[in-house]
């Protein structure tokens, strides 16, 4: 299998990773876990409880993005294999967005999230040049 479906299914469990963090986070702020009313307590979140749900839901976010890309890719034809080390960029872009958007570190956060959307851009530039 190719890389960039290996990274696809790396960057699916994103999402949930984040939700487990913020189950931290609220146990944390509110020293229990709200079962019954979960999006009520996510969104009284503050700090890095707040910033951890938002990461979360760039990740959806992105993870739609970057499933589209690589139905692209797929469905022009390209070189699967040639995508190697632009998937590559993107899964650690992918991994480092969460950490920096916890970390408050805001630049540092958009910065990574640009050089991800970037290599989403070059991709599927690629499928359109085939």
């Amino acid at each position: 299998m190719q890389t960039i479906l290996y990274v696809l299914f790396a960057i699916s469990f994103l999402p949930i990773l984040l939700a487990w963090a913020g189950v931290y986070f609220r146990i944390k702020q509110f020293k229990r876990f709200d079962n019954h009313h979960p999006r009520q307590q996510q969104a009284a979140l503050e700090g890095a409880g707040a910033r951890t749900q938002a990461a979360q839901a760039n990740a959806w976010e992105a993870l739609i993005v970057f499933t589209m890309v690589c139905f692209i890719a797929y469905a022009s034809g390209l070189d699967l294999n040639r995508l190697d080390g632009v998937a590559f960029l993107y899964l650690v872009a992918r991994v480092l967005h969460p950490i920096l958007y916890i970390a408050n570190l805001a630049w540092w956060r958009s910065a990574v999230y640009a050089v991800g959307m970037g290599c989403c851009l070059y991709i599927v530039f690629l499928a359109a040049s085939q």
